[in-house]
């Protein structure tokens, strides 16, 4: 099994949703960094159950608990290890899907790979897992941040609910004023609505997650294989439930001619840019200094708390209602996790660059 993410900078993951703790081990790190860990809790925080009514109800502190790598406050190049501890698990509440496969999710095919499955939350396919990515990815955050790379998402879209302009038309400052994490105040309010309205019929629903990479370097990226755009899908296409994934115009710039989808160069004060951004910062798989933009889009979770027809074990026909604490949507607290993601993405091909330039 697959565990770890990253080529220089590394993180591998351990754990279950279910289990003593999730944690992992950071290679790769650059010495020298302070770390801020009022800001790595921060980021936790942002991903934890139970932050609000549109969430999960499942209550965990989720306190990071650093075991190397770090000496007084400065990470030393070592690699980092640390873990969080799970505090609030009801196993029980998955007794009755021990014997069945959960429609959409893991089960079978994890039982058929590697003939055993832990039935208690999904065990390690669990978003709970995604804890360790944050924690890397609040590292990263502050190691980019020192290159004037700051790194944004937001939800804009749940469900036929949508925000209908790019990024640049709303203030960014504003996503952490809702609980949906939604820049549009009015939008942030129908969504919530709509997810409460979903939650009580007992059902899921899905979205998207739009991401902004500022400041980042004119040159990240291969031409080949290791294009930037594809290193950021495999990272964002990781996440438990993400669906599909495009960057700058994607579909929407099929309906232009080319003559209108090309970004023009033009000299800016001695510095090269582009009139327009319809790219999304990336040109022949590396980054040409302008803005990245790209969305995520999230599938409905699969766990609804009504009837549905499945197998058992056995192959037998059979229905299972699930019990137990459930997100109705993944979008508010996916938002820190694309985050992370991009952030480690990035991280980790700036190390690249650095590495094959000496």
């Amino acid at each position: 099994m697959f565990n770890s993410f990253g080529n220089i900078f590394r993180l591998t993951s351990f754990g279950e949703s279910h289990g003593k703790g999730i944690g992992g081990v950071i290679d790769g790190f650059p010495a020298g960094i302070r770390i801020d860990m009022d800001f790595v809790q921060a980021e936790l925080n942002r991903r934890r159950p139970g932050q609000s009514l549109i969430t999960t109800a499942r209550r965990e502190a989720d306190k990071v608990e650093f075991f190397s790598g770090i000496f007084e406050g400065i990470s030393t190049g070592c690699p980092i290890g640390f873990i969080v501890w799970n505090e609030n698990q009801h196993s029980n509440d998955y007794d009755n899907m021990k014997e069945v496969y959960r429609p959409s999710h893991a089960d079978y095919t994890y039982k058929v790979k590697y003939g055993i499955r832990d039935h208690r939350g999904g065990g390690r396919s669990s978003a709970r897992e995604t804890i360790s990515r944050v924690v890397a990815g609040a590292l990263a955050k502050l190691a980019i941040r020192q290159l004037g790379i700051h790194i944004t998402a937001y939800t804009s879209q749940v469900g036929p609910i949508r925000l209908e302009e790019n990024y640049t038309a709303y203030d960014l400052d504003l996503i952490e004023t809702n609980p949906v994490r939604c820049p549009d105040p009015e939008k942030a309010k129908e969504m919530e609505e709509y997810i409460l309205k979903i939650k009580e019929e007992g059902d899921t629903i899905g979205g998207v997650v739009t991401c902004v990479i500022k400041g980042c370097p004119i040159g990240l990226g291969q031409p080949v294989f290791g294009k930037l755009q594809a290193a950021l899908a495999s990272g964002m296409l990781s996440i438990n439930a993400a669906k599909a994934f495009e960057y700058g115009d994607g579909f929407k710039g099929l309906k232009q001619k080319g003559s209108e989808q090309n970004d023009v160069f033009f000299n800016n004060c001695g510095r090269i840019e582009t009139k327009t951004n319809h790219s999304g910062g990336i040109q022949g798989g590396i980054s040409n200094g302008q803005d990245i933009f790209f969305r995520v889009a999230f599938k409905p979770v699969a766990t609804v708390l009504m009837e549905q027809y499945t197998v058992n074990i056995d192959g037998i026909d059979t229905t299972l209602k699930a019990r137990g604490r459930h997100d109705p949507c993944v979008l508010p607290r996916a938002v820190p996790i694309v985050e992370a993601m991009a952030a480690m993405t990035i991280l980790d091909l700036y190390l690249i660059d650095r590495t094959t330039q000496l």
